[in-house]
């Protein structure tokens, strides 16, 4: 999940987005999602349509398949896409084992996502990541250029300032959280889980922050040789609008489109949209 700009305009419906809980338990009985074992880790994945162009759509903290990409996996065209989904080492029905964080938590679910691609036996794919998932797919395709046909992200930064960090240490205690903002978690989770996942990833920006200077991943941007897609909510008050412009000047050849009003949710609120403009720079690679 890409981090806190300011706390205090961050409403319930938003951070209940932000973390991943946009829950539904009416999952759709056509689409079956099934599990691989990569290097002792349970991944659970999902994998639907017949387009000749592959996406793996990436989602951010504590996020799932579902959670996060529900608009994505429903209403994309399948005949033009193939879509894989997963859910990250240790988050949704990834488990066991439990999630296991340290600061280069970026840079190991890369490793596990190009792995889980190289097992479904798909050479050439292109990425979709939001939040957490976004970094996570910076670093995939900085790391797999022969790989990765084009990449698309948003609400992704690759380094981490202090404004943000404080923001998520003020949140880190779940028990002060509202029941509504605590129920989508603990409906995917269990209360012990939720909490234990949820300081830890808090406890684990503040060592990336301490220890690397806040720095993610800015010096192997350079290294994304393929078409990048910048997405931002001009709204957005988890990821702060130095992050797209500093990725956009970084990542050479790079496109950038703002939302007006679109906050760090934006590819559900503008699902449609968003689907729209996926496809067709997708397609343009």
């Amino acid at each position: 999940m890409a981090l806190f700009k300011n706390f205090s305009k961050i409403n319930f419906t938003q951070t209940k987005f932000i973390l991943g809980a946009f829950y539904n338990r009416n999952f759709s009985t056509e689409m079956k999602e099934t599990t691989i074992d990569l290097q002792g880790q349970t991944i659970n994945y999902l994998k639907v349509g017949t387009g000749k162009k592959t996406i793996l759509l990436l989602p951010g903290a504590l996020g799932t398949i579902w959670t996060d990409f529900r608009p994505q996996i429903e209403k994309l065209d399948k005949n033009k896409l193939t879509i894989v989904a997963w859910d990250p080492p240790g988050y949704g029905k990834s488990r066991p084992p439990k999630r296991t964080f340290d600061k280069n938590l970026y840079h190991t679910d890369a490793k596990l996502a190009a792995e889980l691609m190289n097992k479904l036996n798909i050479p050439k794919y292109s990425l979709v990541g939001w939040s957490d998932g976004g970094i996570t797919s910076l670093i995939l395709a900085a790391k797999n250029p022969e790989r990765i046909e084009a990449l698309v992200e948003w609400g992704a930064n690759s380094y981490i300032i202090k404004e943000e960090l404080e923001g998520l240490k003020k949140i880190r205690d779940v028990s002060k959280w509202s029941e509504r903002m605590r129920k989508p978690m603990i409906e995917v989770y269990g209360e012990a889980y939720f909490r234990e996942l949820w300081e830890n990833w808090v406890d684990t920006i503040e060592v990336i922050y301490k220890e690397n200077n806040g720095n993610i991943c800015k010096e192997i941007l350079s290294d994304i040789k393929c078409p990048t897609f910048i997405i931002h909510g001009a709204q957005d008050a988890v990821c702060h609008s130095d992050h797209p412009t500093y990725l956009h000047k970084e990542i050479k050849g790079s496109k950038l489109h703002v939302f007006p009003d679109g906050k760090h949710n934006l590819h559900l609120k503008y699902a449609d949209e968003f689907n729209d403009m996926v496809t067709k720079f997708i397609e343009s690679v």
